[in-house]
């Protein structure tokens, strides 16, 4: 693969016509992006079109955990979700789960059965469409193939994955016209422990909504026009970034396929230096991708609301409307899905990677977190006067007493190979956990503490609009209206920031599943709620309800204990890292050392007793993303010394020959060959110092390869491995640099940023 090879590639990428969809009509126009929402979703609204009203009341009961689903009700459902799914083409039905490896796992079952009869000593066999209630509860993956962290060996072969009936199953596209009916599940083992993403987040979120509810009943005062909240559940809505790229080129990158990110290449001249890219005109092929996969969302159900370019070449992102932080999660995986599958069909390919290119913005995955009632009453939502809004007060402190309590394994929840790459960079947040509520809620927390009134001056809030004035031309363009302006502003160094009605956990990496971090934010703000429910419990002794004093005593009581963790300043100044030190906060760099925080005594303890995970699965969970990390990070050591061995050392071997060759040549004709020697005694050493350093790698890998212990083997790994690849990385990078460009075997960054 040389010059030749790539610009092959780009030229039939250039050459090849755009791929058309067309979008879905009726009425003589096109359907509004409403009309079609949710058509491949078997909904509540569905079911209930479906199924008798007495077996439809019984599901509904059973979701809102009143009383179990029975053969009978579990049976209708099967039978009215098969005629839906057989009516939009379905021929399989999977169980879709969510396995400890950052994805989602399928296995296809065919409706078809085989009816026999005997009849005059003859069989007769008939083949029909089946689907039981027995098949719609559980199904059985084999749980020994799937990362369990010790929790089943080769031998113990059996787990199961059961329907979660609060996710809507749906249909997606299969082979050749056809559908799959997709049942969203949770997976657990033979012994019933979780093995799985989603059992831990709906655990995490019941005991959320039930302490919730419990704050609610000792501050809310119920009458007929303001009802006992019966249900608290956590909002999330995902900001999704990723790199789009073309899939020819990405096909001669084996560091891409492999590793999903480049390990070797330099920045070329110009990349998101002008700062002209964020915001900026979609590519056409691209935007029609990101139209596509929006239309096959709608149907699905996911709500995308805003596209658009982010601040790296080639990087993009969308974000969804908020929804309950369940289907969120569930609809954020299907977003990737659709993204890589709809891509492909642009002849591009997606890269989900935090990192992808070294020295443009790596790619995360924002989650806005709130909590609501089941009246709809967003329970971070300030309102106008948050100074008296006491019930948002308390909320409020309970998050912040959470984070500062359980930072630390909130940082363990976003770690990974690939996400440290992206923390601490200048470019996300970095590895102390603070929170940064902005200046006016900053002013209020203050203002309650000390018992004054809140001083408009210091929160920025004089004005509560502001008037953005247009300047007169003499085209006669009018003024500008009046806007809004939020209470806070945005910090987007801060890994965990309020932004107006929510908080935004912007560390978290693009790539990995939001539910763990999701999970273990409901720990811990769960935990902190029930110290707010116990001093609240203390305050309100035998009256109905706390009363606006006993609000406030508590409320300053948490104000005064948080504040070592509120940080309103630049995240990425090395004088918030010593002040981080003198408040006592943790600045985890390394994902081993986050790991390890999951089994801190006080971390486990909680999310033991909250009965998030047993701990057996918190051991579990932390050996995985041990042996993860190590498994990660090795193979990208290993794809890095193929490509210097078999693609960029024979390259430069080359080039240094054509120079030797080509100087000699001129030596003979008596002509000066000055400046071919001097490329020649620059690349020379260059050369011999990457191959020992590809050398010393590989050593150092036949060295681990001996290490049993998973935990040692992450720690050297990070210590070691990384700091070695550096080592080969920074020599490679200047060959490619010097060695003529129709040698070099590899798409460069000009070439995969600038041609989609």
């Amino acid at each position: 693969m040389t010059l030749q090879t790539r610009q092959e590639i780009i030229n039939q990428s250039l050459a090849t016509a755009p791929r058309s969809v067309q979008f879905p009509q009726g009425n003589g126009r096109i359907k509004s992006i409403s009309e079609i929402f949710g058509q491949n979703v078997f909904s509540l609204k569905e079911m209930e079109k479906s199924l008798p009203k007495p077996v439809f009341k019984d599901f509904v009961r059973q979701i809102r955990g009143n009383q179990t689903l029975d053969k009978v009700t579990a049976d209708a459902i099967a039978h009215a979700v098969k005629v839906w799914a057989l009516d939009r083409g379905a021929t399989d039905f999977t169980h879709w789960f969510q396995p400890l490896n950052d994805s989602t796992a399928e296995k296809h079952d065919s409706f078809l059965t085989l009816k026999s009869t005997h009849k005059d000593g003859f069989e007769q066999v008939q083949a029909i469409d089946t689907f039981s209630g027995s098949q719609l509860l559980q199904s059985e993956p084999d749980a020994s193939s799937f990362p369990s962290g010790g929790m089943r060996t080769t031998f113990e072969a059996r787990g199961y994955t059961v329907w979660d009936t609060k996710s809507p199953m749906f249909v997606q596209e299969g082979p050749h016209g056809t559908t799959v009916l997709y049942i969203p599940s949770v997976f657990i083992s033979y012994n019933g422990e979780a093995m799985d993403e989603k059992s831990i987040l709906l655990r995490s979120s019941e005991i959320l909504a039930k302490t919730a509810v419990e704050t609610l009943s000792f501050i809310d005062i119920v009458d007929e026009d303001h009802p006992r909240t019966q249900h608290v559940y956590t909002t999330l809505g995902t900001e999704q970034e990723y790199f789009l790229i073309d899939r020819g080129l990405y096909s001669l990158r084996p560091d891409l396929k492999i590793a999903g990110r480049t390990l070797l290449g330099g920045l070329p001249p110009r990349h998101q230096q002008l700062e002209d890219h964020y915001f900026g005109k979609m590519p056409t092929r691209v935007l029609a991708a990101i139209s596509e996969c929006e239309l096959e969302l709608a149907k699905l159900g996911v709500p995308i609301k805003t596209r658009h370019n982010e601040v790296a070449p080639a990087q993009f992102e969308v974000a969804p409307i908020f929804e309950e932080a369940i289907q969120a999660v569930d609809h954020n995986l299907l977003t990737m899905d659709v993204l890589h599958r709809v891509a492909h069909r642009h002849k591009l390919k997606v890269l989900f990677h935090e990192k992808p290119f070294r020295g443009v913005n790596g790619s995360g995955k924002h989650c806005n977190w709130s909590m609501s009632t089941d009246q709809g009453d967003n329970l971070l939502d300030p309102t106008s006067t948050p100074e008296t809004n006491y019930r948002f007060l308390l909320f409020l402190v309970a998050v912040l007493k959470g984070v500062q309590d359980h930072g630390d394994l909130l940082r363990a929840a976003i770690a990974s190979a690939s996400n440290d790459h992206r923390l601490g960079a200048h470019e996300a947040p970095p590895g102390i956990i603070s929170v940064f509520l902005g200046s006016h809620l900053n002013e209020v927390l203050d203002a309650v503490e000390q018992g004054r009134p809140v001083n408009d001056l210091a929160a920025g809030t004089q004005l509560q609009h502001i008037r953005v004035k247009g300047t007169v031309l003499d085209l006669k363009v009018a003024t500008l209206p009046n806007i809004a302006r939020d209470l806070t502003d945005r910090n987007r160094t801060s890994p965990f920031a309020f932004t107006g009605n929510k908080f935004e956990f912007r560390a978290v990496g693009s790539k990995q599943s939001p539910s763990f971090p999701v999970s273990v934010l409901n720990s811990a703000v769960t935990s902190a709620l029930q110290q707010v429910n116990a001093a609240l419990k203390e305050q309100k002794g035998d009256k109905p309800v706390c009363s606006v004093e006993d609000q406030l005593v508590v409320i300053r009581a948490f104000i005064a204990k948080t504040k070592a963790i509120r940080f309103e300043g630049d995240n990425y100044s090395e004088e918030w890292v010593q002040e981080a030190a003198r408040r006592g906060l943790p600045n985890i760099t390394k994902s081993p050392d986050a790991f390890s925080r999951l089994l801190k005594p006080e971390n486990a303890d909680m999310l033991k007793r909250l009965g998030v995970f047993s701990d057996a699965e918190l051991h579990s969970r932390f050996h995985i993303l041990t042996e993860k990390y190590a498994k990660d990070i090795a193979i990208e050591a290993q794809t890095l010394m193929t490509m210097v061995t078999q693609q960029v050392l024979p390259a430069a071997y080359g080039y240094r020959r054509e120079l030797a060759e080509s100087g000699a040549a001129m030596k003979t004709l008596g002509i000066e060959a000055v400046p071919e020697l001097k490329v020649l005694n620059v690349l020379s050493p260059i050369v011999s110092e990457l191959q020992e350093a590809n050398d010393a790698l590989d050593e150092l890998m036949v060295r681990l390869d001996k290490e049993t212990d998973t935990v040692q083997l992450s720690v050297v790994t990070s210590e070691e491995v990384v700091a070695a690849m550096e080592r080969v990385r920074e020599q490679a990078d200047k060959l490619e640099r010097l060695v003529a460009d129709k040698l070099w075997p590899l798409p460069k960054y000009n070439e995969l940023f600038f041609n989609i």
